[in-house]
């Protein structure tokens, strides 16, 4: 199972309504959580277990792919038109901020100018707070997450200038 069927299996597991699903095979275990409880935020835990061979997934595995293939077409006329401009994507899954807290302004706006290493936003993870830093200098075109959202892995958060 590979990082895309994951995250569809995530999108598929939040949209159910389900609380928890847990999805064991010989090579993997994943617990996914959605919190209905805690206003929407997902906990995931994936854990590896190496094999030689991966068995091939249950029932899930078709109904993740078809959740995952709309999402897939709905992306590509947005990477052509933002061919020019640097992506810079969630290292991990969690719940992005773009503020240190409700009080603060938010780290950047449309129209910021960063540098290297300057705070982007922040994303939760497990009850901890992951400051995301930016790994290249220009200005920020486009903020592509909603405030207190749930994001995955590789999942694209802002569009940089870096001219």
């Amino acid at each position: 199972m590979d990082v895309k069927e994951i995250q569809s299996l995530i999108k598929f597991v939040a949209k159910s309504g389900a609380s928890e699903v847990k999805l064991e095979t010989d090579d993997l275990k994943i617990t996914i959580r959605t919190g209905a409880l805690n206003s929407g935020s997902e906990t995931t835990y994936v854990q590896q277990i190496p094999v030689a061979q991966a068995p091939a997934i249950p029932a899930v595995a078709p109904v993740a792919e078809a959740a995952s293939a709309p999402a897939a077409k709905a992306e590509t006329p947005a990477a052509e038109d933002d061919s020019k401009y640097i992506t810079v994507k969630s290292p991990i899954i969690g719940t992005f901020y773009r503020k240190p807290s409700p009080d603060k302004p938010s780290f950047v706006e449309v129209g910021s100018t960063i540098g290297e290493g300057d705070v982007l936003c922040v994303i939760e993870a497990m009850k901890l707070f992951n400051d995301i830093e930016s790994e290249v200098s220009g200005k920020i075109v486009k903020i592509l997450v909603d405030d207190s959202s749930p994001v995955e892995f590789d999942q694209p958060l802002f569009l940089v200038d870096p001219s």
